[in-house]
């Protein structure tokens, strides 16, 4: 078969699977602001200030803010039209053909897992930070990955675990779950601002970027992972009411909210206490007990604790969607398309993507991994926004609820961004990201190619 043979749209939509259509607007609100928000607002925030940019982390993350809101854009009005749970996996099939798809959707897999590691590595801190308040203490080897001289992360091996068992239960309970973790996770950043305002010192804004321009953006090459979540809500099209008019504006909504959140947060970490000390993954509770808030800052560790797992779900949830359309269309064994008869749910593939996920996090540590997300997401962005514009020619016909305006304007500079920042990762995680399309190279003509289903 040709490698650029596209996938017809109609037969595409007709084999997605039937799914209980569970996400209303607020739900799919809560789940992409539950993905959004964590692990970026909770730890990057300081690690970041502290290693690359200084105060003007909040710069950092307002240029990742505006390349989010255009891809962003550019989702909005791709995954409406497309509404299939593989997200660009499924667009790329169907707009530029079926080895583009493949990487795409082999890219975003590493990102999603990566991702989810990411976030439960990080979790371990406001864990281990939480349970010191209750004067227990886990041994240190138990805490930190290899790479930072422990044996392994346990806390984020189990926790992984026990949210991959708790998805294949099903999305329904799922729903609920994370909703009350998100809720949780908000409540705990607006107490942050609201204590955090009253202890600013202006003088810790001084110098305001120490590292130059050149840490500004690779700031926000690193910050940007923060706003991976709206792809997460892409890839649950199949299981949401009003797919066509809920998903954009869910997509729109989650990165408007983040946003604001990060800002005011990054400002608030910023003033509180000087960005040399910041390097700790634990950053609000941090910054509180210096302020000599003990309490607030015990509140701000149980509710991270609950909060971040939304993330980790929202993660975990979304790789194995994308698992799953892919072994329906081919390109993955079979195995991996089967869903649940009692909870209708893809368990091979939550569970697939949770093993990988709790071995990274708990031998990797958190820029690294994050890095590495980044480095995929930001290419296979860079492609969602030339789907729009190829799209628009190839399907003019079909009906769009939602339009990227100023096309292709817009859709075009959010390429350009994608492109700018992904210059600014090390070179180590792009030795790394190219091994992995290699890998994925070399499955796509030793297996996918002859099981694919046009």
């Amino acid at each position: 078969m040709p490698l650029f043979q596209k996938k017809d749209l109609n037969i595409l939509l007709e084999n997605s699977i039937a799914r209980e259509k569970t996400y209303g607007l607020l739900d799919l609100v809560l789940l992409g602001v539950g993905a959004i928000i964590g692990t970026g607002i909770l730890v990057l925030t300081g690690i970041i200030a502290a290693t690359d940019a200084g105060p003007a982390v909040v710069v950092s993350f307002i240029i990742s803010a505006i390349a989010a809101t255009i891809i962003g854009l550019c989702y909005a009005e791709v995954s409406s039209s497309i509404p299939c749970s593989g997200s660009i996996y499924g667009y790329a099939w169907v707009v530029l053909g079926q080895f583009p798809a493949h990487l795409l959707g082999w890219t975003m897999i590493g990102v999603y897992i990566l991702t989810a590691a990411t976030v439960a590595n990080g979790w371990t801190g406001y864990f281990n930070a939480l349970l010191l308040d209750f004067h227990i203490t886990l041994p240190e080897e138990l805490l930190h990955t290899p790479i930072q001289s422990g044996w392994i992360n346990l806390p984020s091996v189990i926790i992984v675990l026990v949210i991959s068992f708790l998805l294949t239960r099903g999305s329904k309970e799922s729903k609920v779950v994370n909703n009350l973790m998100v809720l949780i996770k908000l409540v705990i950043i607006t107490l942050f601002i609201v204590v955090g305002v009253f202890y600013v010192e202006p003088g810790n804004w001084t110098p305001f970027a120490p590292f130059g321009v050149q840490g500004i953006f690779a700031g926000a090459a690193t910050a940007f992972f923060s706003f991976l979540g709206f792809d997460a809500l892409a890839t649950t099209a199949e299981e949401v009411k009003d797919v066509q008019k809920t998903l954009p504006k869910a997509i729109i909504l989650s990165v408007l909210v983040a946003t604001t959140l990060y800002v005011a947060v990054c400002l608030i970490m910023t003033g509180m206490m000087k960005y040399t000390y910041l390097d700790v993954p634990e950053a609000m509770t941090f910054v509180m007990k210096a302020a000599g808030q003990d309490v607030v800052a015990a509140i701000i560790a149980a509710g991270s604790v609950i909060g971040i797992l939304a993330v980790i779900l929202a993660f975990i949830l979304g790789s194995s969607n994308i698992i799953m359309s892919m072994g329906r269309g081919g390109f993955l064994p079979k195995k991996f398309s089967a869903i649940n008869k009692k909870y209708h749910s893809p368990n091979r593939a939550i569970w697939t993507v949770g093993i990988l996920t709790a071995i990274f996090s708990g031998l990797m540590d958190v820029k690294s991994l994050a890095n590495l997300a980044n480095i995929g997401s930001l290419i296979a962005f860079a492609v969602i926004c030339f789907i729009v514009i190829r799209f628009r020619k190839t399907h003019p016909d079909i009906n769009r609820d939602f339009k990227v305006p100023f096309t292709p304007i817009v859709p075009l500079l959010g390429i350009a961004i994608c492109i700018f920042l992904v210059a600014n990762l090390d070179a180590m995680s792009w030795i790394v990201f190219l091994i992995w399309l290699l890998l994925g190279t070399l499955f796509y003509f030793t297996y996918s190619k002859k099981h694919i289903e046009n």
